[in-house]
């Protein structure tokens, strides 16, 4: 076909793509649906004259639209990388992990079960072979969630219930494509009846292969990208190329899925690259790919529905049975995992709950799309698939999938509007007008203002003023009529506005570059979180939430693991340096809420409400303040470099304001603008680079600041810093077990630890030391040791610290306070090999400043005469 009657056509489409938009709001349709309406009619169209005898100048037009080379590869190689790639670079993965078993059990689970069961269902109800009937089943798996997210998005649904569906389809769609390339590798064999034993024990290999090649070229690319940080376009460039090499390397060379692979792509550069990438850069990033993907969704969808009436051309009137059972047992299926397995799990305490109207909508939202169209096609184009296979697999699919769109398509906002989803509660409603109240209040005080600046009639100001005035006056007594809030509800909505106003601040915050995009995503998702477990469980959520935005999560837990008992120590520093530059981040967002608090919600809800949100916001800093606290005890000089950082970062916003500020007052020409900025953005990128956490160099430094080793010369530290072992426990861990003798003396650098025995409770913190008095007594501990706070200890084994302890008369000393704060002798842990000439002399002088006799000393561990002072 003629290249320029190709690219009229494709031009063509993207008019289509560009008037399907509006029409599909001005309907109230979702836009998906109307894609495949248009795609069906033009489809439909060129046929019909084609084959008409009433004109031929439209023939041309109809050979074009049917003589486009649409092939299932044009589909999965090209516009399929761009979908998936695109979804997981826009995912906030930190808010996702919130809600795994959900998105899991919709997007593997119910995959699978959906693929039995339509397979069996149609082994039962037609004659094809096993192997065709679930390669079907995995074909109408995949769903497109384009249509119910848009909804939920224009009804104002939570965050969560959006969230879930696009994580639920873009793993669905992995899993989905996976099964398909497993049952059609089959079915073009031709084993009829496969072991499913076998296809399901090839499943994870595909998956492990793809998720490893995505993730290796991911990295590969992220790096090269760092490596041109001051060429955006280069950067761009290369994660254009990434999804698809990702997907051929997976296919082609590795025989693992490329869907997977892309996917897998995605959430690597998603994960790694704002700590690898200037903000701009990733903005701009985003922003490529959204249209990228906004073009090849559409295209995918308006091509594919082009298809549809050549592919039910050879419709029969039995296919419609078989169509109805595939409605059927795919709706059956997701309806036991919406209403059976995912309330089981809730009960369980294994997933969140997921409530009954959401569920409804996510069963009844389940359309399907041009995947699932584009899988279709690629069975029907195998040379290797018995006809009658390719026949009703075209069939099968193009009927359930104009079913889904058609019929779930145009009733879902109904559904939903019968659901009472699209509806405010009592509570938002009665807020809404207060919000009106104050708003308007506000408006009429800056419209008197402007009218008087401007010297406008005053009749013109009257009469208008007059119309306003009586708005206001229905919105205020509306507002009254309101009044019965109560107090905890109050609290809640006041609570929800203060975390959005403080993901408002962290955007801005980001914009200005005062914080980076790293930890700006991580801040956002715990705002996100707030806002959520505030709607959710009022004041209480909102407080849990705050906890959990301080805490240590399991990743930090198994990092400590991994540096304890294997000696890696890089992750464990990566995510405590993203801790310090963290709660440096929360520092300075939560610092200027309090002006909000005042401005806005106390004119909304009242002094008591304002009043308890400066207590809680009060908390949240003090909690930041205390963490931030622990890290700098922990990692002396560290957080220090990060302020000095943050401050050079800010100097840098600053000064670039000042130069557009002159910029624009015509001070200085565009080529001395273009020449500073150049400079700024140098020394910006310089300013970016995070200051590296070296877990050996804090550790040396621990040991100086230690008033334990305070005696110690540089070479005894030296030797000291290479026999000690860093040792980092999380609150709650044990140290040392009762009834399990220590090997080792633990040194607190940082943190505090409990030791409690016979019902008694010690605490010891910074610069004391545990677990030497069972070591010098050779007594089996009858006491357990515990951390109370994250903590670094310091660990020597009994060899070293004996003669450690024969060297330091400052160990000595702490030795004996440590025993006389738990009633032990001192008498009964030294002999003269414990007790150098130095430390001797450092007990004649204490004893003689207290006026006692020092005992006489026998052989070696034995004592006579009166009992230590402090014994």
């Amino acid at each position: 076909m003629d290249i320029v009657v190709i690219t009229t056509v494709i031009a063509s489409l993207f008019l289509v793509i560009g008037a399907a938009e509006p029409l599909a709001a001005r309907l109230r349709l979702p836009y998906s649906v109307i894609l495949a309406v248009l795609g069906v009619l033009i489809g439909a169209g060129a046929i019909f004259f084609l084959r008409t005898d009433l004109t031929d100048a439209l023939n041309p037009v109809a050979e074009a639209i049917l003589g486009l080379p649409i092939r299932s590869n044009v589909f999965l190689y090209v516009f399929l990388p761009t979908l998936l790639f695109q979804a997981t670079l826009g995912m906030n993965l930190r808010r996702m992990l919130d809600d795994w078993v959900p998105i899991l059990v919709l997007a593997v689970v119910a995959v699978v079960v959906a693929t039995l069961s339509v397979g069996y269902a149609l082994s039962w109800a037609s004659t094809l072979p096993i192997t065709a009937c679930l390669l079907i089943g995995a074909i109408v798996s995949t769903t497109d969630p384009s249509a119910v997210v848009s909804i939920f998005r224009s009804i104002s649904a939570p965050r969560r219930l959006a969230r879930i569906i696009e994580g639920e389809s873009l793993l669905n769609d992995a899993a989905a494509i996976a099964l398909f390339g497993l049952f059609m590798g089959f079915a073009m064999l031709g084993v009829p009846d496969p072991a499913l034993g076998e296809a399901l024990a090839r499943f994870p290999i595909l998956i492990v292969g793809g998720a490893f090649t995505g993730w290796l070229a991911a990295r590969f690319a992220v790096w090269i990208m760092a490596l041109f940080r001051r060429h955006e376009l280069a950067q761009l460039s290369i994660s254009v190329a990434l999804p698809y090499l990702a997907y051929i390397g997976a296919e082609q060379r590795v025989g693992a899925s490329g869907v997977i692979a892309v996917v897998a792509a995605g959430l690597t550069l998603n994960l790694i690259a704002p700590g690898r990438l200037p903000p701009q850069a990733l903005i701009n990033l985003r922003e490529l790919w959204e249209v990228l993907a906004h073009w090849a969704g559409a295209l995918i969808f308006i091509l594919a529905a082009l298809l549809i009436p050549r592919l039910l051309e050879e419709v029969r009137l039995g296919d419609f049975v078989l169509i109805g059972v595939v409605i059927l047992a795919a709706i059956a299926a997701r309806a036991v995992i919406l209403f059976g397995l995912l309330p089981f799990l809730t009960r369980l305490r294994v997933s969140p709950a997921v409530e009954r109207p959401f569920r409804m909508a996510i069963l009844w939202g389940g359309l399907r799309g041009a995947v699932t169209l584009a899988l279709a096609l690629a069975v029907t184009e195998s040379v290797r698939v018995p006809d009658e296979t390719k026949r009703l697999v075209g069939i099968l699919a193009t009927g359930f999938t104009l079913f889904t769109l058609i019929v779930q398509g145009t009733t879902l906002r109904a559904m939903i509007g019968w659901l009472g989803l699209d509806r405010l509660s009592p509570i938002d409603e009665a807020l809404s007008r207060q919000v009106v109240a104050v708003a308007l209040q506000t408006v009429r005080e800056d419209v008197a203002r402007t009218t008087e600046n401007y010297e406008l009639s005053h009749d013109i100001v009257r009469s208008e003023a007059k119309r306003f005035g009586e708005r206001l006056e229905a919105a205020v007594k509306a507002s009254e009529e309101s009044a019965d809030i109560l107090d905890r509800d109050r609290v809640t909505l006041g609570l929800i506005a203060l975390a959005r106003h403080e993901r408002d601040t962290i955007l801005a915050r980001m914009r200005e570059r005062t914080i980076s995009a790293r930890m700006a995503e991580q801040v956002l998702s715990d705002a996100d979180r707030l806002i959520e477990s505030a709607r959710s469980g009022g004041r209480s959520g909102y407080q849990r939430a705050a906890r959990r935005s301080v805490a240590y999560g399991w990743t930090f837990r198994a990092a400590i693991r991994l540096t304890n008992r294997l000696g890696l120590s890089r992750p464990l520093a990566s995510m405590t340096a993203d801790r310090f530059e963290l709660l440096l981040s929360q520092r300075l967002i939560l610092r200027d809420l309090g002006a909000f608090i005042d401005g806005r919600i106390r004119r909304i809800h009242g002094r008591r409400v304002a009043d308890l949100l400066h207590e809680l916001l009060t908390r949240r800093i003090e909690a930041v303040e205390t963490a931030l606290e622990g890290l700098r005890l922990q990692y002396p000089g560290y957080a220090e470099e990060l302020e000095r950082r943050f401050i050079r970062r800010t100097a840098l916003r600053l000064e670039e304001r000042e130069y557009a500020a002159m910029r624009g007052d015509g001070l200085m020409s565009a080529e001395v603008y273009t020449a500073l900025m150049q400079d700024l953005d140098a020394r910006r990128a310089n300013a970016e680079e995070r200051p590296r956490l070296d877990l050996a160099l804090q550790r040396a430094e621990l040991i100086r600041q230690s008033p334990l080793f305070a005696d110690l010369g540089e070479a005894a530290l030296k030797r000291l810093g290479r026999a000690l072992r860093a040792r980092y426990v999380d609150a709650g861990e044990v140290i040392i077990h009762k009834d399990s003798p220590p090997r080792s003396v633990f040194f607190i650098a940082s943190g505090a630890v409990e030791l409690e025995s016979a019902g008694q409770t010690w605490r010891l913190g910074r610069g004391e030391m545990v677990g030497q008095m069972a070591i010098l007594t050779r007594k089996v501990p009858r006491a357990e040791v515990r951390a109370i706070a994250p903590s670094t200890l310091l660990v020597l084994d009994e060899a070293r610290f004996r003669r450690l302890l024969s060297r330091s008369a400052a160990l000595q000393e702490a030795v004996r306070a440590s025993a006389e704060k738990r009633g032990i002798s001192p008498e009964s842990l030294f002999s003269d090999e414990d007790e150098p000439a130095a430390a001797r002399r450092f007990t004649a002088e204490r004893v003689e400043r207290r006026g006692i006799r020092p005992p006489v000393r026998g052989v070696i561990g034995a004592r006579s005469g009166p009992p230590w002072p402090w014994g």
